[in-house]
């Protein structure tokens, strides 16, 4: 029997110029990919006709008319085929307008090579290796609550583009898990991702640990080693809680990030680094600009795309959603029986704040099964002792010391407030009575806390 030969998917190149034309065409047949080439907008046009293409590559001016045009005629077919403008070097004009007429993306001449494969890559979702899709599959963004599918939505988009990004979200939301979809998902998942936890590195390593080294540069530098940079070099650099960076390495992660270039301790040479950077932090990083622990500069450099992972409390019933597929991740790897809920654990779940959100929920049901008696876990199993109890106890029963005063008690405020709004239907008037407190206070309250009917 004939083996089925694989159809190769088709990129429509368009240009005028025939060096660029047959050097972009070159790079996609290194690529495996088929290719067809049109020197202008009307022969291009004859092609998307007649032939089904999975991306197209335009420039943007040629003699019988633009890139644009294309891109609307595309449009106007309603088309599935992704579409990238190349434009003059500088001109962010026409790039602008030619992602709003619907381009997927768009390339600044000279074209850089491998900026196009990482857009070619992304575009056509090349299949990814074994590894990358064991990583996608692995605990998983598990969900159906608007909360959750915002969310979801938005990291489908992040992926398609390097922009930096800022994850926000309270402690044990999946903000790594966020960021590990983001690149798994994206045209550098076959690269490292590296995962930072900017907080636990004591300040007189810091710039070693992101820069790297060279050996003899300090007492026990006995060769040369990468820093973090380095290691993620053609992939995605995660900086985990990244308020907890002090002021000084603040400065060197601002011109690394600008410059694109690092500098080893003890080295002389600067080194060319390609890295896209994902940060997060529980904290308020606004509030940590304006008490001057934060720099402004470096916030805008970090926040250009703002991801907010929701509250387990948030998602409604998909706290049984998750919390079944933890059970069952727990049971593979301990080699135990998968146990089922009962309706009254089924109920209390439901119910509970979870205020360590899901790392809280793991950690119970780890007890929960390791307690359960038989094939079920029961109420009493789950041992949810703030349940019933008050929510800022709860709270704060999770919040242990390690919190800014500020920011605990923000915490604390925004629990209450919500339970408030909660029982009374968010009758704002009558959760200030319950509050004790007046309705203009609470107004001021739910402004700074960022409280909306959605919470």
């Amino acid at each position: 029997m004939a083996k089925k030969s694989k159809v190769l998917p088709r990129v429509l190149v368009v240009d005028d110029e025939p060096d660029l034309a047959d050097l972009l065409e070159l790079t996609l047949l290194k690529m495996g990919l088929a290719v067809e080439t049109a020197n202008g907008v009307i022969a291009a046009k004859a092609l998307i006709d007649k032939q089904h293409f999975d991306l197209c590559l335009t420039d943007m001016r040629m003699p019988d008319g633009e890139g644009l045009d294309l891109v609307r005629y595309i449009q106007s077919k309603g088309l599935d085929l992704p579409i990238a403008v190349i434009t003059a070097y500088g001109n962010t004009e026409n790039a602008v307008a030619a992602l709003k007429a619907g381009a997927f993306d768009y390339l600044a001449k000279p074209v850089a090579l491998e900026q196009l494969r990482a857009l070619v890559k992304s575009a056509l979702k090349i299949e990814a290796t074994p590894a990358v899709k064991a990583a996608r599959r692995d605990r998983p963004l598990l969900g159906d609550s608007p909360a959750l599918q915002h969310a979801l939505v938005l990291i489908e988009k992040l992926a398609r583009n390097q922009a930096p990004v800022y994850v926000t979200g309270e402690s044990g939301s999946g903000k790594e898990r966020a960021a590990r979809t983001i690149h798994s998902c994206s045209s550098r998942a076959d690269q490292p991702f590296i995962a930072v936890n900017c907080g636990a590195i004591p300040e007189n390593l810091m710039e070693s640990e992101f820069f790297g080294y060279r050996k003899g540069a300090f007492t026990g530098a006995q060769e040369d080693r990468e820093g973090f940079f380095q290691a993620a070099h053609g992939g995605t650099l995660f900086l985990d809680e990244v308020a907890d960076l002090p002021l000084l390495m603040q400065v060197k992660l601002l011109r690394a990030i600008q410059e694109r270039k690092v500098r080893k301790v003890g080295g002389v040479q600067e080194e060319d680094v390609d890295v896209r950077i994902i940060s997060a932090t529980h904290q308020n990083l606004s509030r940590c600009v304006e008490a001057g622990r934060f720099r402004q500069d470096l916030y805008y450099r970090l926040n250009v795309i703002e991801l907010k992972m929701p509250a387990l409390r948030e998602m409604g019933n998909d706290v049984l959603l998750i919390a079944q597929f933890l059970v069952e991740d727990i049971a593979a790897r301990h080699g135990m029986p998968v146990l089922a809920f009962t309706a009254a654990a089924k109920d209390a779940l439901c119910r509970y704040d979870f205020p360590g959100n899901v790392r809280e929920l793991e950690n119970l049901l780890e007890r929960a099964m390791a307690l359960a008696d038989g094939q079920q876990i029961d109420i009493d199993d789950l041992q949810l002792q703030h349940a019933s109890g008050d929510k800022a106890e709860a709270v704060a029963a999770n919040l242990g010391d390690t919190y800014p005063l500020q920011d605990y008690l923000d915490r604390v405020e925004k629990v209450a407030i919500i339970a408030a709004l909660d029982k009374t239907g968010f009758n704002r008037t009558q959760a200030a009575k319950l509050l004790g407190v007046t309705f203009r206070s609470l107004r001021y309250r739910l402004e700074r806390l960022g409280i909306t009917q959605d919470e």
